[in-house]
């Protein structure tokens, strides 16, 4: 057996041990990668103390930035929870769109409230307004529901902050402010057929009610919410800071005495600081918090996000024992053999790896790794391919998805159910996604 056949079965073997852990052997999907990375190392020949050094090395690499962006990300996360933002949002979008039109109000309110958010958290908080906006509008909860969740998906797998996006990115080398920009361009339209478009399609055969006691339970009243401006403001200001600096480093002439600070303030870690501290005033003290209460919700928010943590790193230390054991770089030899586009391969190894082990963010990080390797010949823009994993982060959900059964249970539907609507607007959005991206590859 020629070693390239060899590494390759390693490699199969590595994933189809990650699925067997997390999907029969119900480990959590950090012990998983965890053994699967270790057994990778061995399997491939590594000398055999170098192993876990390695898998050290790539846990301590990708934690070292994306748990400070992490934690301030979550900080500006519950204070729009806690203020009310999200509902505010929908209120104002629903009144300018106008009853009829609630579907797309709550599609803008999922992609815009998904940007400093993870998936379930963007999704309880805004549940209360589903079921309120579907019980007053007399909409099928379908047809206003799935739009949130095709926003919320889509941004948490294709948008920097969210961390397997922002870690891909600096897997793969490429510009933070340029990923943003493409995945919102690419996002969007992804969102609107896979949402309010599908949803409006669907519902006409699956009819949902929202349940009357959860309507109006856990609504904050009118003359408490934050206004519309500020919410929104305070949501979009990392993402505004960090694609200013990406555009004023393209028009700055070269070497630029303002550069330098640019790139400080414009670096996600500054950003999303000046972000969480700028939401303690907006959506803080403006709405009669004080210091104890900022406190209390900044150390009470860190804890749910430890599981979260302990996963991207070990994607990232399975990626690093994955290049030292020269895996790497015989994968990349054969699939560039494979005459195939880099964004097609890129997001068809990501799909497989997003229905095969069910996490988004590790199949995110997984196929970062696989194809690192091949950037150097390819001659495409890191960032393309960043957002071509992306979507195919966010396809063919199935049972073992968490998301899969969040929106099950909330939503109060079968199996069955969940996956023509659910399952069926994560593929949608996934192979839109793949499109776009393909597009402006072309264009750029």
């Amino acid at each position: 057996m020629s070693n390239v056949t060899w590494m390759l079965l390693v490699l199969f073997a590595s994933i189809a041990l990650i699925v067997f852990l997390i999907m029969k052997a119900k480990l959590s999907a950090f012990l998983a990668l965890t053994i699967a990375g270790l057994f990778l190392g061995i399997a491939s020949g590594m000398p055999i103390d170098k192993v876990a050094t390695s898998f050290q090395a790539g846990m301590g690499s990708t934690l070292g930035f994306l748990a400070t962006v992490l934690g301030l990300g979550t900080i500006l996360g519950k204070m729009l929870e806690v203020s009310g933002g999200a509902q505010r949002m929908a209120r104002s979008l629903l009144n300018l769109f106008g009853e009829k039109n609630a579907h797309w109000a709550m599609m803008i309110v999922a992609f815009i409230s998904g940007i400093p958010v993870f998936f379930q958290v963007g999704f309880v908080l805004l549940i209360p307004v589903i079921f309120s906006i579907a019980f007053q509008t007399k909409m099928s909860l379908v047809k206003i529901g799935i739009p949130v969740v095709a926003g919320l998906i889509t941004v948490h797998a294709m948008v920097p902050p969210h961390p397997a996006a922002l870690a891909i990115t600096g897997t793969l080398g490429a510009d933070v402010g340029t990923v943003i920009v493409y995945s919102l361009l690419i996002g969007l339209p992804a969102v609107i057929l896979a949402g309010p478009v599908f949803g409006n399609f669907i519902s006409r055969f699956i009819k949902l009610n929202p349940p009357a006691h959860l309507v109006k339970s856990e609504m904050i009243p009118e003359e408490k919410l934050p206004s519309f401006g500020i919410t929104l403001f305070t949501i979009l200001l990392p993402m505004i800071i960090m694609v200013a600096k990406t555009i004023v480093e393209l028009l700055a002439p070269e070497g630029a005495g303002y550069l330098p600070f640019v790139k400080f303030v414009g670096n996600p870690i500054t950003a999303l600081l000046i972000s969480a501290l700028f939401s303690y005033f907006t959506l803080g003290f403006s709405r009669g918090l004080k210091k104890e209460d900022l406190l209390s919700l900044t150390d009470g928010c860190f804890g749910p996000v430890a599981g979260i943590l302990l996963v991207i790193g070990a994607g990232g230390a399975f990626n690093q024992v994955l290049q030292d054991s020269g895996m790497g770089g015989i994968l990349g030899e054969t699939l560039s053999s494979l005459n195939m586009s880099p964004i097609l391969l890129a997001w068809i190894i990501a799909i497989i790896m997003r229905f095969s082990v069910g996490s988004t963010t590790v199949a995110m990080m997984t196929s970062a790794g696989i194809m690192l390797p091949l950037l150097p010949g390819m001659g495409v823009d890191p960032a393309l391919i960043c957002v071509a994993i992306g979507a195919g982060g966010i396809g063919l959900s199935h049972v073992n998805d968490s998301g899969f059964w969040i929106v099950k249970e909330y939503y109060g539907m079968s199996i069955t159910d969940t996956f023509r609507t659910w399952t069926a607007s994560t593929t949608i959005a996934s192979l839109v996604a793949l499109l776009g991206t393909l597009l402006v590859g072309i264009i750029v």
